[in-house]
């Protein structure tokens, strides 16, 4: 596992009101986020980096209105729903 750190200034600790451990867990899940949707990062992986169950992830994602559904195209997304 690769550890990363981040120096985050205490005055942006002191004005979004996060203590080191909040701070520590926002860090996390934006990589995670970040991986995913623009790495193409598994959602498993993804989950882990924020610290998170899959459940908790995928709710995440949808938090910030990110669909865990990547169709190419209408048709293939129509296809896969009367599969459904």
């Amino acid at each position: 596992m690769c550890q990363i750190a981040i120096s985050i200034p205490d005055e942006v600790l002191f004005d979004t009101k996060m203590n080191r451990e909040e701070a520590n867990r926002f860090a996390r899940c934006a990589v995670a986020l970040g991986y995913y949707t623009q790495s193409g990062v598994s959602i498993g992986y993804c989950a882990q980096i924020a610290g998170m169950t899959e459940e908790e992830f995928i709710k995440y994602l949808g938090h910030n209105q990110i669909s865990i559904f990547k169709y190419d195209n209408k048709e293939e997304f129509l296809e896969e729903l009367d599969n459904a």
